[in-house]
């Protein structure tokens, strides 16, 4: 997640008190019928994909920025993965600071193609670290929702496309160079987009992102990635992350958008420490953009609940049957 003030939580979500959801672009809601229920994703296979990733950061000088050889290694651990589990990867180019970036766009076969739901994270890290929280947590989530998805047979109603993003730390450059690659039509085929930036704080919050001032349809993604969190018991806030994260370059596009985070450098507060536990008066993420960001930092509870709240809003939006 790149260095910027998060903006101020404008709600709270109590548990049990989930919203109704409108069915997102014309699909099937999750009362609808046939859909099936997500799975539960293994929290050892996401650590196991975060240990990779420090492996490759530990191989090429401490980290996995944009124009460093780690970055690429990352994204070629990535495509690896989905290649082998029938997703259609393609390779994105872009240059920023005079290096190439690269992100990494997989698409699921079947689905309506003109109703498509995305989802999507940064594999880049900053300089200083290997980005383990910030974002391998994500990245990690969104691989293996995606082998989820190939090994369930999945035939979702919409066409899903997962993405991850380079040059997140320089500035959203990589999202910002795809959506902006986009012709109009192709635009107003993604019917939402699904943004997951650091999700396993070591001090971690429950925050879904809010609506608030979004494109229309926003507010369908926030209550849904809100119900799976209500089915844990587990209470969230909302958000307004405004241009932090690569979610901004879909949202100035008119594309619905939404998404989790755990939180980065602000401080947890005694009413959100008695809510979610942890410390109060202390950083959700104390290394973050720091060296000390690796596996170590990494709060598994959290990782697990965040991973299993990606997969419920994949299953549910898409309408997998």
């Amino acid at each position: 997640m790149r260095t910027k003030r998060i903006g101020v939580v404008v709600a709270a979500v109590a548990a049990g008190a989930a919203g109704v959801v409108v069915p997102l672009g014309g699909g099937a809601s999750a009362a609808g019928q046939g859909v099936v229920a997500a799975p539960d994703i293994s929290v050892q296979a996401v650590q196991a994909d975060l240990n990779q990733l420090q492996s490759i950061a530990n191989s090429n000088g401490g980290n996995r920025a944009h124009g460093r050889s780690g970055y690429k290694a990352s994204i070629d651990y990535v495509k690896g993965k989905l290649d082998g589990a029938g997703w259609t990867t393609t390779i994105k180019t872009f240059s920023s600071q005079g290096a190439t970036g690269y992100n990494l766009i997989a698409d699921y076969p079947g689905g309506d193609a003109n109703n498509i739901l995305m989802a999507g994270g940064h594999l880049d890290s900053v300089p200083a670290g290997p980005g383990i929280n910030d974002n391998g947590t994500g990245s990690a989530g969104l691989i293996e929702v995606a082998l989820a998805v190939s090994q369930a047979k999945a035939k979702p109603t919409k066409h899903l496309r997962f993405a991850w993003w380079g040059g997140e730390e320089l500035g959203l450059v990589g999202s910002t160079a795809y959506v902006n690659s986009l012709s109009a039509a192709e635009k107003s085929k993604i019917k939402g987009y699904l943004n997951f930036d650091m999700t396993g704080s070591p001090n971690p919050g429950y925050f879904v992102y809010s609506s608030s001032g979004q494109p229309t349809g926003s507010t369908t993604l926030q209550k849904t990635l809100e119900e799976y969190f209500v089915g844990i018991n587990v209470q969230t806030e909302t958000v307004t992350v405004g241009g932090r994260s690569d979610h901004a370059a879909f949202a100035r596009a008119g594309v619905p958008t939404g998404g989790l985070f755990s939180g980065a450098e602000d401080r947890k507060t005694a009413a959100q420490a008695r809510k979610w536990g942890g410390t109060a008066n202390t950083a959700f993420d104390a290394c973050y953009h720091k060296s000390c960001d690796k596996i170590s930092n990494v709060n598994v509870q959290s990782l697990d609940r965040h991973t299993d709240a990606i997969a419920y809003a994949i299953w549910k939006l898409a309408g997998i049957a």
